[in-house]
């Protein structure tokens, strides 16, 4: 057995695997159990009562983390003119028209972790679809990687907001932090998802909507929280860890 394997299964024998948490109680435990010589991403997975399979189930969208994700977020604009410019004072990493489409289409060129476009340029970057598609990076207006005020996207983007989708079978998976940020700053972030995920329910989802919560870190094995207690107060957060 590798040293993670052995390390994973000591860290699973300090805990109850089956047992339910609160939000404070899971993020404590999850901190203590992140044992990896770097600083480990600590990722909230949410199972849904959505059957992907039908769009009008699919959910899908943005959310900002008040306290950020603790990731530098290099942003690629799809953008020419005026609205290049813009990209480029907001702190855009990649900038670039046709140019960069033909840099996306023929040499590979993917060190992004967001791609965002002007409209006018969804033309061309439709092209890149079956590249950018399968990685998560293709434009969209849903999730607000296309729009005409591209400065504003740069900004959000790289200062903390993320896009969260459901996989085929209906889960959810959203960084929500570093395992050194503090309790209340994971607490802040998990917060915000729950709340954008509930706002975002799907008319037609019936039944119970949040199947199941687990939270984790990198390396760490995946702490259940219960459903049932999933609404964080503002005195929640106050509790000093």
């Amino acid at each position: 057995m590798g040293s993670r394997g052995k390390r994973y299964t000591d860290l699973g024998r300090r805990f109850d695997a089956q047992r339910q948490h609160s939000p404070a109680e899971a993020v404590d435990l999850v901190k203590s159990l992140a044992t990896a010589g770097f600083d480990e991403t600590v990722e909230l997975a949410v199972r849904l009562g959505v059957d992907p399979r039908r769009a009008d189930q699919i959910v899908r969208g943005t959310v900002s983390l008040p306290a950020g994700t603790g990731k530098a977020v290099r942003v690629a604009v799809f953008a020419t003119g005026d609205a290049a410019a813009e990209a480029r004072d907001a702190g855009a990493d990649v900038v670039g028209g046709a140019d960069l489409v033909t840099r996306v289409q023929n040499e590979g060129f993917l060190e992004f972790d967001v791609a965002i476009a002007a409209p006018d340029m969804m033309g061309q970057v439709g092209r890149l679809g079956r590249i950018l598609g399968p990685r998560g990076l293709m434009p969209n207006p849903k999730t607000g990687t296309v729009t005409p005020e591209v400065g504003r996207a740069v900004v959000e983007f790289k200062g903390g907001r993320v896009e969260y989708r459901t996989d085929k079978v209906g889960n959810i998976h959203v960084p929500i932090g570093k395992v050194s940020f503090d309790r209340t700053k994971l607490l802040e972030n998990m917060r915000a998802v729950i709340e954008e995920l509930l706002r975002a329910k799907p008319a037609a989802s019936k039944g119970r909507y949040v199947r199941a919560v687990t939270l984790s870190s990198t390396m760490g094995p995946g702490v259940r929280v219960d459903t049932n207690r999933l609404r964080i107060s503002d005195e929640e957060l106050a509790v000093p860890a």
